[in-house]
């Protein structure tokens, strides 16, 4: 079977048996695109359908999520869980609560989670979940009230070694507390069944920080294969969120510059370079919108609709807010302005044309499940701790972080080479992620 029939052959199939998923769609091209070379050589995958299987979830739950508002209304929401494959370990992925979350979103994060958490090299396997309500606008009695009802039906599919969801979009410090109270009533245990947890009752140091972390970690070594350094960078970071902070506090620290953020309404451009503390008391303890940043730093710009970000020049850009916010157009901008390198902080945040112009151009790309994994990989770090009742210190967390984070862009580096693709990291994560996953699922039969 040639590659692009493979493709084909696994597309129809996912385009039939998941109508209307167009992001679910997306994950699964970019995955056989990749993975046809190894199906090619190895056909004992094929022989086994280890791909037509791991397209399909192991299990689904859509459930439906009763409240009450503030104002004594009942409202109803749709609740999701998808464990799509437990060949390494058990279920991990986050819960986002946003009202575009539908089925098609949770399965497209899922699937991607399958082969980000096979890279981290920690045993855990992949899932996701969520619901369409959206926390913004609502009191902390109204999350609590929902958070509650949604983890009366999550708790019955979720366990320390069977599923471990963490936060996502929608989901921090908060409604991790509330669902996490909650799953304790409901079973009479304390195990670390959620991750992203507070400091104190099982939370860990460096998960807050870890995805933004680990982001700038593995462009650093995209930086390195480049003959380069964060020295003198300029960066543009979509988002504002716990990654975009993050990302923006260690690039920093390393010697390059932030010089834009955004938000849902629009983005600001600093070319002093953002000033971090402005934006975290605006984002984090005001829960405000970023165009106040220029209240305290008039020489700063606030441009309405956060689509312009990427035509602000740069050398790094990291996008950091949602899927598919990089189009065609966006990076044919960046590409112009002279941008090396790519990092996704976000997952699939670029478009296949995106992602296609960015390798024709040369621009060094890593991809949201690689560069990305350092939040992950600090929850199973916080999966260890739990089981062992222990807290390690933040600088052995940061360490860790590393060394997983250099294991993560070694393998795809590795993957891409042996299969003929060297510097293309998007087909040596995928590749990498899709034989660790396939090994295991052959070693355990058809199950």
């Amino acid at each position: 079977m040639t590659d692009s029939s493979f493709v084909n052959d696994v597309m129809e199939t996912v385009v039939a048996r998941n109508p209307g998923e167009p992001e679910f769609h997306q994950a699964v091209l970019e995955v056989a695109e990749s993975v046809a070379v190894v199906v090619e050589k190895a056909p004992r995958f094929a022989k086994a359908k280890i791909i037509e299987r791991i397209i399909e979830p192991e299990r689904q739950f859509i459930f439906r999520v009763p409240w009450v508002d503030d104002k004594g209304d009942v409202q109803v929401n749709r609740g999701f869980r998808v464990q799509f494959n437990s060949a390494i370990g058990p279920y991990k992925g986050g819960l986002r609560f946003h009202p575009s979350v539908y089925l098609g979103i949770i399965k497209f994060l899922g699937f991607e989670q399958i082969f980000k958490n096979a890279l981290t090299t920690t045993p855990i396997g992949g899932g996701k979940g969520g619901s369409d309500f959206d926390p913004k606008g609502k009191s902390d009695m109204e999350v609590m009230r929902f958070c509650q009802s949604f983890m009366n039906e999550l708790s019955h599919h979720i366990g320390p070694d069977t599923d471990i969801p963490a936060g996502d979009i929608g989901v921090g410090a908060r409604e991790i507390g509330y669902l996490f109270g909650q799953y304790k009533r409901l079973t009479n245990t304390s195990v670390g069944v959620l991750t992203g947890k507070g400091i104190g009752w099982g939370g860990s140091l460096v998960r807050t920080e870890a995805t933004g972390y680990g982001l700038v970690y593995y462009v650093t070594r995209m930086l390195h294969d480049l003959g380069k350094d964060w020295k003198g960078q300029k960066v543009v970071i979509s988002g504002s969120g716990n990654v975009a902070i993050y990302a923006t506090q260690k690039v920093h620290e390393l010697g390059g510059k932030v010089i834009a953020l955004s938000d849902s309404g629009g983005y600001i451009v600093d070319e002093a370079g953002v000033n971090l503390d402005t934006v975290r008391r605006i984002k984090e303890v005001e829960r405000g919108r970023i165009k106040e940043y220029v209240q305290a730093h008039p020489k700063a710009q606030y441009i309405e609709g956060w689509q312009g970000i990427w035509s602000v020049p740069c050398d790094v850009a990291l996008p950091s807010a949602t899927q598919n916010e990089i189009d065609a157009a966006a990076a044919q901008s960046l590409v112009n302005n002279g941008c090396v390198a790519i990092g996704e902080g976000a997952n699939m945040p670029s478009t296949p044309e995106a992602i296609a112009i960015f390798h024709e151009n040369n621009v060094s790309f890593g991809p949201a499940k690689a560069a990305n994994a350092g939040g992950v990989a600090t929850s199973a770090l916080e999966m260890a701790q739990n089981s062992m009742r222990l807290d390690w210190p933040f600088e052995e967390v940061d360490n860790r972080l590393k060394t997983i984070i250099d294991a993560v862009y070694n393998q795809c580096t590795a993957a891409a080479e042996a299969y003929g693709m060297k510097g293309n990291l998007m087909a040596g994560a995928n590749i990498a992620g899709f034989v660790k996953v396939a090994n295991a699922m052959m070693a355990q039969g058809v199950v």
